[in-house]
């Protein structure tokens, strides 16, 4: 969903707060694509798979699950905040993408339809991660695979907002691994640099 450093969890402030920012939203990180590239062939993705991006913001990372899949595969961009969407449907990034407003507590899929979900930022701003994170588990196959990506890493993060780095935050290995486990997911790899955040996810079955 973001690189931004505010926090906001309740549904109604996401979309204030996103809904202003989103035509300027690519202007303030400009520098990101690359960042979005390597994570994106973090999973692996193969031709004719689907993929879910879950707060997809105004769609910097469909291009590139777009040619991860191929022409036959499935690339689905899932946002709360309608501003975002029409912001990537203006940057013609709808081409890549089925573009939904949609909340990742209810999304409109079938179950375990999807082979892989990508989500920027999207873990510090679920409203209840637990059931959140659940609700993505259940659309995915067994086997298939979770990013939760970020630009930045948590103590450049950190150090930006004038604060310490803590493990109380949910985005620390020791909260995320379990709350991953209890939600369908078990944690295949952990990466947290100043420049890149990564944890890939496996669904269980």
């Amino acid at each position: 969903m973001t690189n931004d450093h505010t926090q906001v969890h309740d549904p109604a402030r996401v979309r204030e707060f996103f809904g202003s920012r989103a035509a300027r939203w690519d202007e303030r990180f400009p520098d990101d694509g690359p960042a979005f590239e390597a994570a994106v062939a973090s999973l692996g993705l193969r031709g004719g798979e689907v993929v879910l991006d879950a707060g997809c913001g105004t769609g910097r990372a469909l291009p590139y699950l777009r040619q991860a899949v191929g022409n036959t595969g499935t690339v689905l961009g899932a946002d709360l905040t309608r501003e975002m969407l029409d912001e990537a449907a203006r940057k013609g990034r709808g081409r890549s993408a089925l573009l939904l407003q949609a909340d990742v507590a209810r999304l409109p899929l079938g179950t375990g339809v999807v082979d892989a979900v990508f989500a920027s930022g999207l873990i510090s701003h679920l409203p209840r991660p637990g059931e959140n994170l659940r609700e993505l588990a259940r659309t995915v196959r067994p086997g298939g695979l979770l990013a939760l990506f970020h630009p930045v890493g948590r103590a450049a993060l950190a150090a930006h907002q004038g604060r310490r780095v803590s493990d109380d935050d949910l985005r620390a290995e020791p909260r995320l691994r379990p709350l991953l486990a209890g939600s369908g997911w078990r944690l295949m790899s952990y990466v947290d640099e100043d420049d890149r955040y990564l944890v890939l996810a496996v669904r269980e079955g």
